[in-house]
């Protein structure tokens, strides 16, 4: 029998990432939504007038992958560009549709945030503030 490879913490963490990305998509699916459309809705939602740029960002997204799903969201009635014409800065809203689609997103990712919790707090409790302050492999050492 071959020997199991050592514990890697990095792929625990893709393959809890991975069933909890999977279950978030299968809760958001019929309100027109993914993962990252979702991200990128919400990130719209407290920066109304959010450039492309700051959103990419923000999203650790490219400028080109933000256009392209924010398209997407402008064709569902999820958002607008009041600005979306060549030459000019982007105006990134939110619409009712939208804001309307987010509030049941929140519920839904308040109830799979609950299971998490209550089938795995420690976990739960490392993951804490890592979304604003994620390590980033460098040698902070070094720094």
């Amino acid at each position: 029998m071959p020997e199991r490879p050592p514990f890697s913490p990095v792929i625990a963490l893709l393959t809890v990432s991975s069933v909890w990305d999977a279950q978030l998509g299968a809760a958001l699916k019929d309100l027109g939504l993914t993962t990252r459309k979702y991200g990128l809705l919400a990130h719209i939602d407290a920066t109304p007038g959010i450039s492309f740029s700051e959103l990419a960002r923000r999203s650790q997204i490219t400028v080109q992958t933000a256009h392209t799903a924010v398209r997407a969201l402008v064709n569902d009635g999820l958002a607008r560009d009041d600005m979306s014409h060549a030459g000019a800065a982007s105006d990134l809203r939110v619409t009712a549709k939208g804001r309307r689609a987010l509030a049941e997103a929140e519920v839904r990712l308040a109830a799979l945030d609950a299971r998490l919790r209550a089938g795995v707090p420690t976990l739960s409790n490392a993951l804490q503030g890592l979304h604003e302050e994620p390590y980033g492999g460098t040698d902070r050492a070094a720094g």
